[in-house]
């Protein structure tokens, strides 16, 4: 597992004064709002120096020592920042996306494996998650409470509890 994630991308300047703004990859620009530590690369080991963060239109605003003018903040559009997952506390059940990518789905009643969940799809109401089985076929499974029986992050395994349809040859043996 990761302990540095990708938080989001420094797509612009916002006004004069080398306020930054960040696309979250999060489930919200709120969520990153929380963390008070973010670092240019993935070990660690330099830290952005976050001043100040506000919530912008969708975005996440920062104020990172050393950029005072929009000169400075344009030298860094295109850098990715990154969080430290010790600094995220998450409730019981939520997991960072990041560590379902490459879990087996398997079907939580039978034992039967579709695939390996390899993207997480945001529609709003809920993710989708793409499963791909080892032919390659592709199956979007919607990722909704009461059709996700465990979540085993070490394990690496989801048990899924699918609606007839979902999968090729459901209630066949394979």
């Amino acid at each position: 597992m990761k302990q540095y994630l990708e938080a989001g991308k420094i797509v612009r300047t916002h006004g004069v004064r080398g306020e930054l703004c960040l696309e979250p990859w999060a489930d919200s620009p709120e969520f990153l709002r929380g963390i008070k530590r973010f670092y240019f690369d993935s070990q660690g080991q330099k830290d952005a120096g976050l001043l100040t963060s506000r919530v912008h239109k969708g975005q996440l605003l920062l104020r990172l020592r050393g950029v005072d003018s929009v000169e400075q903040g344009d030298a860094l559009r295109g850098k990715v920042l990154y969080l430290d997952r010790a600094d995220v506390p998450l409730e019981p059940g939520q997991y960072f996306l990041q560590d379902l990518i490459g879990l087996t789905a398997v079907d939580g009643n039978t034992g039967r494996e579709y695939g390996v969940l390899k993207e997480v799809l945001p529609t709003g109401a809920n993710d989708v998650y793409r499963i791909v089985s080892q032919e390659g076929k592709e199956y979007l499974f919607p990722a909704v409470r009461h059709m996700i029986k465990e979540t085993d992050i070490e394990g690496g395994r989801i048990y899924l509890l699918p609606i007839p349809g979902i999968f090729d040859n459901e209630g066949e043996e394979a």
